[in-house]
């Protein structure tokens, strides 16, 4: 019965497979940033609205769901809404540098082939449970200015949009949840599904001094970027303390160096992340690179402000979902498609907040030439990029929701995980500002 569920669900998705590529190179062609993602969530909603669903929208600001089937067991699939900056990017919108270099054309091509698959075929019906289909805004956690004044609005609490359906309570009768992601310079047909991620702080540090005549008069003044400097200084010197184990991560932009090279700066802003493999590892490294930093206004005689805002906490994959989809991929793929053993990715994303809540599968696909972020990002083998993980994510989910032992397994994995309260009481205990003044 299994196998002849699978077939119907591939054959569906194989009916509207150009259709699927279509769209993601639609949504290619029109990327938004976070938050911001109105004509890419009209694009999704209409392909949902074709298949006769009903469509909830604006979940946090942008974003869209539907549900198919019914049962109380509910799976959820996802896909990302919103793109990146980087205007180097020959695909980039020439006015907000904002493209699709992450994948998450191809994630929403994920997510609307799983639901063709599914719901036209009429598989869902014959599930032990329901299945949400939902397109979720800004897991990019930039234009971070942007998002600071619809939090000072009162229109968000965070910034990831996964962090905010949790917050709204859109997860909290989700038994399991997938998705997919862009493999990194894998043209070649493989995936890896079994890998944690690290989770990470978000940073704004303000250093202020005195300004004062660069040429003339230096010593009048107290200049905020020799602060700056000294401060990253200290944090590279900080890197020999962390442990291996713990991934850690630190990288820091100057934002605003100076007004003019002919005034002592008196005003200079970054933005870094610190990243580790665990909660505890994210917030022992964040002290340290907090501490190091505000060295460097002491070194002059300047103030500090130093703004942390939750990032995204540490994904885990999920044991049996994984073992579900690599069968699947062996299947559909080939014997030798799937990388095998756990890998820890130092990099992060949203939907390890989800992890933190619910058993999920988050597999990397091939299909993809190029570094993800990169200028060269790009698609060189469409049916890998945009269909076949629609059928593996199907197939899974018809696996998971036909074995009762397989669905008693993933709520008990889900039992030993966060609530609501218990991860929003986690999360918001990164949320802090430092202070600090050293004039004389």
């Amino acid at each position: 019965m299994t196998a002849d569920l699978k077939t119907r669900v591939c054959d569906a998705i194989d009916d509207r497979a150009d259709e699927i590529i279509a769209f993601a190179k639609d949504v290619q062609a029109e990327p938004e940033l976070g938050y911001k993602e109105v004509k890419t969530t009209e694009k999704v909603v209409s392909l949902f609205e074709d298949l006769d669903l009903d469509v909830e929208t604006e979940l946090a600001i942008t974003g869209a769901r539907a549900r198919a089937g019914e049962g109380d067991f509910v799976a959820a699939v996802l896909g990302e809404l919103d793109a990146l900056v980087n205007p180097d990017h020959p695909m980039a919108d020439p006015e907000t540098g904002a493209v699709h270099a992450c994948g998450h054309n191809a994630q929403l091509a994920h997510l609307v082939g799983t639901a063709f698959g599914l719901v036209e075929s009429g598989v869902v019906d014959d599930l032990d449970g329901a299945v949400e289909f939902v397109a979720v805004p800004a897991e990019e956690y930039l234009d971070l200015d942007y998002r600071r004044d619809l939090l000072e609005a009162g229109d968000i609490e965070f910034f990831g949009g996964k962090q905010e359906l949790i917050r709204r309570g859109y997860v909290d009768d989700w038994d399991a949840a997938a998705m997919m992601h862009a493999g990194s310079d894998t043209p070649e047909r493989t995936i890896t599904s079994d890998f944690s991620t690290n989770g990470f702080v978000g940073k704004f540090v303000t250093y202020r001094g005195a300004e004062a005549h660069a040429g003339a008069a230096p010593e009048e003044g107290v200049n905020a970027l020799n602060a700056a400097m000294l401060g990253m200084n200290a944090v590279h010197a900080q890197r020999e303390r962390f442990r291996d184990e713990d991934h850690v991560r630190v990288h820091p932009i100057i934002t605003r160096g100076g007004d003019g090279v002919n005034v002592v700066p008196a005003e200079v802003t970054m933005e870094s992340y610190v990243r580790a493999a665990s909660v505890e590892a994210v917030s022992e490294a964040n002290e340290s690179v907090n501490r190091a930093l505000a060295s460097g206004a002491m070194g002059v005689g300047g103030d500090v402000e130093i703004e942390d805002y939750p990032g995204y906490m540490p994904l885990r994959t999920d044991e049996t979902m994984v073992a579900f989809y690599d069968e699947n991929a062996r299947d559909v793929v080939g014997p030798d498609a799937v990388d095998e053993g756990h890998a820890h990715l130092s990099g992060s994303t949203d939907m390890g907040d989800i992890t933190q809540l619910v058993p999920g599968i988050h597999p990397w696909t091939g299909g993809f030439e190029g570094a993800i972020h990169a200028r060269d990002f790009r698609v060189v083998d469409e049916e890998m990029a945009y269909v076949i993980p629609a059928k593996l994510t199907a197939c899974t989910l018809v696996d998971l929701l036909t074995s009762p032992e397989a669905m008693a397994e993933v709520r008990a994995a889900k039992a030993e995980k966060r609530s609501r309260e218990a991860y929003l009481e986690a999360v918001r205990s990164l949320r802090q500002t430092t202070t600090e003044s050293y004039r004389d």
